[in-house]
């Protein structure tokens, strides 16, 4: 190919924002020639790996705008630590087809039971598929919207959670909050409540989140609303954490 022709066909694929063909297009152009292949077959190769190319980088960006404190993807985590555990619905859970259905997913259990390792792991796999996704422990997400209310900026701030298609609330529960933060909290929840999915940890029973919250009335009407036909995993076994931290000595 003469080089103002190479030259026009990378202008034109940039135009069309298909930076990774420009990028790769003599290698395209040689492995083509080199295998003698149509038309045809040389277009729908370039526009395959443009694609492949593309949803990696979308899936990068997701899980960067997700905020995890540390990438744990579902294959790392050990399932045959925990027997208890329902396989099948932790599988059925990384097709995100809750998501669709805006239900919510709630973790039961002591510290070390590995809630913060399995919302993580689900909410990679919410990137993966495309969904926006934002991870944040529920003390820091009520310090936020405390902020906002002081900066006259909470509705812009309640705005923007109501638009992630997954909020994943972790360790509700181990710091309780003030009366301004929990009705705070109850008003994004509630906005949220068959508008987006919610996936919650937390080392409290139910009977238990007044600690939490306080109100009992308002309890009340918030777990009525995440409860509606949410999928209810009580982690009951022992430390997976620590099962972990011996297998490893060993």
């Amino acid at each position: 190919m003469k080089e103002a022709t190479l030259a026009a066909l990378k202008g034109n694929l940039k135009a069309l924002k298909l930076s990774t063909i420009a990028g790769n297009i003599e290698v395209h152009l040689r492995q083509g020639t080199d295998a003698g292949i149509g038309y045809d077959e040389f277009l729908l190769e370039l526009t395959v790996v443009e694609l492949q190319t593309r949803a990696q980088n979308r899936e990068k960006r997701r899980i960067r705008e997700a905020k995890f404190p540390l990438i744990k993807p579902l294959e790392t985590f050990d399932l045959n630590a925990v027997p208890e555990l329902d396989i099948r619905l932790i599988r059925e859970l990384s097709g995100c087809g809750y998501i669709t259905e805006r239900r919510n997913v709630i973790f039961l259990g002591r510290s070390g039971a590995g809630k913060t390792h399995l919302a993580t792991a689900l909410g990679i796999e919410a990137c993966k598929n495309n969904y926006r996704t934002r991870f944040v422990t529920c003390y820091g997400l009520v310090n936020e919207l405390l902020e906002a209310g002081k900066e006259r900026d909470l509705s812009r701030i309640l705005q923007r959670y109501a638009r992630y298609d997954l909020l994943i609330l972790d360790e509700l529960g181990y710091i309780p909050f003030s009366k301004e933060g929990s009705e705070m909290l109850f008003q994004l929840l509630a906005q949220r409540h068959e508008m987006g999915a919610v996936m919650i940890t937390t080392n409290l029973g139910f009977a238990d989140w007044t600690q939490v919250f306080g109100d009992p009335v308002m309890t009340a009407a918030l777990l009525d609303r995440l409860t509606h036909k949410a999928h209810i995993i009580n982690c009951t076994w022992d430390s997976y954490r620590l099962k972990q931290s011996l297998k490893e000595k060993k």
